[in-house]
Protein backbone atom coordinates (compact mmCIF):
# COMPACT_ATOMS: atom_id res chain seq x y z
CA UNK A 1 0.00 0.00 0.00
CA UNK A 2 1.51 3.23 -0.99
CA UNK A 3 2.16 5.90 1.74
CA UNK A 4 -0.36 8.08 2.81
CA UNK A 5 0.72 12.15 2.83
CA UNK A 6 0.49 14.07 5.55
CA UNK A 7 -2.34 16.94 4.65
CA UNK A 8 -0.16 20.03 2.87
CA UNK A 9 -1.32 23.27 1.35
CA UNK A 10 1.00 25.17 -1.01
CA UNK A 11 1.06 28.72 -2.04
CA UNK A 12 3.02 29.35 -5.82
CA UNK A 13 5.22 32.35 -6.13
CA UNK A 14 5.14 34.03 -9.88
CA UNK A 15 8.98 33.97 -10.05
CA UNK A 16 10.96 32.43 -7.30
CA UNK A 17 12.07 29.20 -7.06
CA UNK A 18 12.98 29.28 -3.74
CA UNK A 19 10.58 26.87 -1.24
CA UNK A 20 9.78 27.79 2.85
CA UNK A 21 8.38 24.94 4.65
CA UNK A 22 6.49 25.11 7.86
CA UNK A 23 6.54 23.39 10.47
CA UNK A 24 4.70 23.47 13.27
CA UNK A 25 4.91 21.64 17.12
CA UNK A 26 2.75 19.13 19.14
CA UNK A 27 -0.71 20.38 19.64
CA UNK A 28 -0.77 22.54 17.42
CA UNK A 29 -1.21 22.63 13.64
CA UNK A 30 -0.57 24.26 10.23
CA UNK A 31 -3.14 27.54 10.54
CA UNK A 32 -0.10 28.88 13.61
CA UNK A 33 1.44 30.19 10.86
CA UNK A 34 -1.59 32.79 9.46
CA UNK A 35 0.76 35.68 10.47
CA UNK A 36 3.50 34.65 8.38
CA UNK A 37 1.84 33.99 5.15
CA UNK A 38 1.33 37.01 3.79
CA UNK A 39 4.58 38.28 4.37
CA UNK A 40 6.11 35.33 3.06
CA UNK A 41 4.42 34.90 -0.08
CA UNK A 42 5.68 37.88 -1.73
CA UNK A 43 8.95 36.41 -1.83
CA UNK A 44 8.93 32.36 -1.55
CA UNK A 45 6.82 29.17 -2.70
CA UNK A 46 5.41 28.01 0.60
CA UNK A 47 4.14 24.77 1.53
CA UNK A 48 2.55 24.39 4.80
CA UNK A 49 2.36 20.68 6.45
CA UNK A 50 -0.04 19.01 9.14
CA UNK A 51 1.77 16.74 11.27
CA UNK A 52 0.54 13.47 11.81
CA UNK A 53 -2.82 13.26 14.00
CA UNK A 54 -2.62 17.02 13.85
CA UNK A 55 -5.21 19.37 12.45
CA UNK A 56 -6.05 17.85 8.98
CA UNK A 57 -3.61 14.85 8.78
CA UNK A 58 -5.63 12.98 11.69
CA UNK A 59 -7.16 10.61 9.06
CA UNK A 60 -4.35 9.09 7.87
CA UNK A 61 -4.84 5.06 8.21
CA UNK A 62 -1.34 4.57 9.85
CA UNK A 63 -2.16 6.25 12.83
CA UNK A 64 -4.61 3.27 13.32
CA UNK A 65 -2.01 0.80 13.48
CA UNK A 66 1.13 2.45 14.67
CA UNK A 67 1.43 2.42 18.69
CA UNK A 68 4.40 4.61 18.90
CA UNK A 69 5.63 7.76 17.09
CA UNK A 70 9.42 8.49 16.91
CA UNK A 71 11.32 11.46 15.52
CA UNK A 72 12.64 9.90 12.88
CA UNK A 73 8.79 8.32 11.56
CA UNK A 74 7.55 12.60 11.81
CA UNK A 75 10.21 13.72 9.64
CA UNK A 76 10.05 10.82 7.28
CA UNK A 77 5.96 12.37 6.36
CA UNK A 78 7.37 15.41 5.78
CA UNK A 79 9.90 14.36 3.21
CA UNK A 80 7.09 11.87 1.53
CA UNK A 81 5.17 15.23 0.79
CA UNK A 82 8.86 16.43 -0.26
CA UNK A 83 9.14 13.95 -3.29
CA UNK A 84 5.63 14.16 -4.07
CA UNK A 85 5.70 17.87 -4.58
CA UNK A 86 9.01 17.47 -6.08
CA UNK A 87 10.65 19.77 -4.07
CA UNK A 88 13.67 18.81 -3.95
CA UNK A 89 15.39 21.16 -1.35
CA UNK A 90 14.05 24.12 0.68
CA UNK A 91 14.10 26.51 3.75
CA UNK A 92 12.20 25.36 6.43
CA UNK A 93 10.98 27.30 9.62
CA UNK A 94 9.96 25.67 12.80
CA UNK A 95 8.63 26.19 16.11
CA UNK A 96 8.89 24.40 19.26
CA UNK A 97 8.97 20.84 19.28
CA UNK A 98 8.51 21.49 15.46
CA UNK A 99 11.98 22.90 15.10
CA UNK A 100 13.67 19.31 16.43
CA UNK A 101 11.53 18.13 13.14
CA UNK A 102 13.07 20.49 11.22
CA UNK A 103 16.81 19.89 12.61
CA UNK A 104 16.50 16.08 12.71
CA UNK A 105 15.03 16.29 8.82
CA UNK A 106 18.23 18.36 8.43
CA UNK A 107 20.29 15.26 9.72
CA UNK A 108 18.55 12.69 7.86
CA UNK A 109 18.74 14.76 4.35
CA UNK A 110 21.12 17.61 4.48
CA UNK A 111 20.98 18.09 1.08
CA UNK A 112 17.33 18.94 1.34
CA UNK A 113 17.76 21.63 3.99
CA UNK A 114 19.08 25.20 2.73
CA UNK A 115 18.42 26.90 5.83
CA UNK A 116 16.42 26.56 8.63
CA UNK A 117 15.32 29.04 11.21
CA UNK A 118 14.13 27.76 14.58
CA UNK A 119 11.54 30.05 16.72
CA UNK A 120 10.88 29.27 19.76
CA UNK A 121 13.53 26.40 19.63
CA UNK A 122 13.61 23.78 21.89
CA UNK A 123 17.36 22.59 22.20
CA UNK A 124 17.30 21.16 26.07
CA UNK A 125 14.26 20.29 28.57
CA UNK A 126 15.49 21.61 31.82
CA UNK A 127 14.75 20.52 35.27
CA UNK A 128 11.08 22.38 35.28
CA UNK A 129 10.69 20.80 31.86
CA UNK A 130 11.87 17.55 32.84
CA UNK A 131 9.43 17.77 35.67
CA UNK A 132 6.26 18.45 33.36
CA UNK A 133 7.28 15.58 31.66
CA UNK A 134 7.70 13.09 34.18
CA UNK A 135 3.97 14.77 35.41
CA UNK A 136 2.68 14.22 32.33
CA UNK A 137 3.82 10.22 32.00
CA UNK A 138 2.65 9.87 35.45
CA UNK A 139 -1.01 11.65 34.93
CA UNK A 140 -1.50 10.76 30.74
CA UNK A 141 -3.46 7.52 31.91
CA UNK A 142 -5.96 9.28 34.50
CA UNK A 143 -5.90 12.91 33.64
CA UNK A 144 -7.35 14.49 30.99
CA UNK A 145 -5.47 15.90 28.15
CA UNK A 146 -6.56 18.73 28.12
CA UNK A 147 -5.69 19.60 31.67
CA UNK A 148 -2.03 18.51 31.20
CA UNK A 149 -1.93 20.49 28.41
CA UNK A 150 -3.36 23.89 29.92
CA UNK A 151 -1.16 23.31 32.29
CA UNK A 152 1.99 23.26 30.20
CA UNK A 153 0.27 26.01 28.29
CA UNK A 154 0.09 27.98 31.35
CA UNK A 155 3.76 27.25 32.45
CA UNK A 156 5.57 27.22 28.93
CA UNK A 157 3.40 30.68 28.19
CA UNK A 158 2.76 32.33 31.52
CA UNK A 159 2.58 36.03 30.81
CA UNK A 160 -0.15 38.23 30.10
CA UNK A 161 0.08 39.40 26.53
CA UNK A 162 1.05 35.84 25.52
CA UNK A 163 -2.36 34.82 26.28
CA UNK A 164 -3.40 34.84 22.41
CA UNK A 165 -0.06 32.38 22.34
CA UNK A 166 -2.24 30.29 24.88
CA UNK A 167 -5.13 29.89 23.43
CA UNK A 168 -4.52 29.31 20.00
CA UNK A 169 -2.48 26.02 20.94
CA UNK A 170 -5.00 25.20 23.46
CA UNK A 171 -7.80 25.61 20.66
CA UNK A 172 -5.28 23.37 18.42
CA UNK A 173 -5.14 21.07 21.08
CA UNK A 174 -8.51 20.18 21.89
CA UNK A 175 -8.66 18.52 18.21
CA UNK A 176 -6.31 16.18 19.03
CA UNK A 177 -7.52 12.83 21.10
CA UNK A 178 -6.34 11.18 24.16
CA UNK A 179 -4.57 8.47 21.85
CA UNK A 180 -3.02 11.04 19.90
CA UNK A 181 -1.84 13.61 22.67
CA UNK A 182 -0.39 10.50 24.59
CA UNK A 183 1.88 9.16 21.36
CA UNK A 184 3.23 12.56 21.08
CA UNK A 185 3.80 13.43 24.41
CA UNK A 186 6.05 9.91 24.90
CA UNK A 187 7.69 11.49 21.91
CA UNK A 188 9.22 14.21 24.63
CA UNK A 189 11.32 11.35 25.96
CA UNK A 190 13.39 11.35 23.19
CA UNK A 191 14.46 15.15 23.56
CA UNK A 192 17.43 15.27 25.55
CA UNK A 193 19.33 12.09 23.97
CA UNK A 194 18.49 13.86 20.47
CA UNK A 195 19.35 17.07 21.27
CA UNK A 196 22.86 16.31 23.22
CA UNK A 197 23.77 14.31 19.27
CA UNK A 198 22.47 17.87 17.97
CA UNK A 199 24.76 20.29 20.33
CA UNK A 200 28.04 18.43 19.69
CA UNK A 201 27.82 17.70 15.85
CA UNK A 202 26.69 20.96 13.80
CA UNK A 203 25.79 20.85 10.53
CA UNK A 204 26.98 22.94 7.59
CA UNK A 205 23.27 24.33 7.28
CA UNK A 206 22.75 28.48 7.70
CA UNK A 207 20.84 28.34 10.92
CA UNK A 208 18.90 31.49 12.95
CA UNK A 209 17.12 30.96 16.16
CA UNK A 210 14.46 33.73 16.72
CA UNK A 211 13.67 33.45 20.69
CA UNK A 212 11.75 35.59 22.44
CA UNK A 213 13.72 37.06 25.13
CA UNK A 214 11.05 35.72 27.82
CA UNK A 215 10.82 32.20 26.98
CA UNK A 216 12.70 31.54 30.17
CA UNK A 217 12.24 27.65 29.66
CA UNK A 218 14.51 27.69 26.40
CA UNK A 219 16.73 30.38 25.75
CA UNK A 220 19.77 29.75 27.87
CA UNK A 221 20.13 26.76 26.25
CA UNK A 222 19.80 28.14 22.67
CA UNK A 223 22.07 31.05 24.15
CA UNK A 224 24.98 28.42 24.98
CA UNK A 225 24.05 26.47 21.39
CA UNK A 226 24.72 29.18 19.22
CA UNK A 227 27.88 30.51 21.14
CA UNK A 228 29.18 26.93 20.30
CA UNK A 229 28.25 26.39 16.65
CA UNK A 230 29.88 29.15 13.89
CA UNK A 231 26.78 28.89 11.69
CA UNK A 232 24.30 29.14 14.04
CA UNK A 233 23.03 32.91 15.05
CA UNK A 234 20.71 34.38 17.59
CA UNK A 235 17.81 36.80 17.56
CA UNK A 236 16.21 37.70 20.78
CA UNK A 237 12.80 39.03 20.32
CA UNK A 238 12.13 41.93 23.63
CA UNK A 239 9.28 42.00 25.42
CA UNK A 240 8.49 38.41 23.80
CA UNK A 241 7.43 34.66 25.00
CA UNK A 242 7.88 31.18 23.72
CA UNK A 243 5.02 31.53 20.43
CA UNK A 244 7.37 34.52 18.77
CA UNK A 245 5.66 34.04 15.68
CA UNK A 246 2.31 34.92 17.02
CA UNK A 247 3.37 37.44 19.43
CA UNK A 248 5.39 39.09 17.31
CA UNK A 249 4.84 38.46 13.80
CA UNK A 250 6.57 41.57 12.21
CA UNK A 251 9.62 40.86 13.95
CA UNK A 252 9.71 37.24 13.18
CA UNK A 253 8.93 38.39 9.39
CA UNK A 254 11.28 40.48 8.77
CA UNK A 255 14.59 38.91 10.74
CA UNK A 256 13.40 35.42 9.12
CA UNK A 257 12.82 36.73 5.57
CA UNK A 258 15.67 38.81 5.59
CA UNK A 259 17.81 35.58 6.46
CA UNK A 260 16.79 33.19 4.51
CA UNK A 261 17.50 35.49 0.77
CA UNK A 262 20.79 36.61 2.37
CA UNK A 263 22.08 33.44 2.74
CA UNK A 264 20.10 31.26 0.33
CA UNK A 265 21.46 27.73 1.60
CA UNK A 266 24.61 28.91 1.09
CA UNK A 267 26.98 27.70 4.04
CA UNK A 268 28.82 30.45 5.88
CA UNK A 269 32.29 30.97 5.50
CA UNK A 270 33.57 31.23 9.44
Amino acid sequence: MSQELLFHKTYHHPTSKEWVVFVHGAGGSSSIWFKQIKAYKQHFNLLLIDLRGHGRSDHLIKELITNKYTFKDVTTDILAVLDHLKIHSAHFVGMSLGTIIVRNLAELAAERVQSMVLGGAITRLDIRSQCLVTLGNLGKHIIPYMWLYKLFAYIVMPQKNQKESRHLFVREAKKLCQKEFKRWFILAAEVNPLMRYFREKELAIPTLYLMGDRDYMFIQPVREMVAEHKQSFLWEISDCGHVCNVERPEEFNQKSIEFITKFNGQPIVA
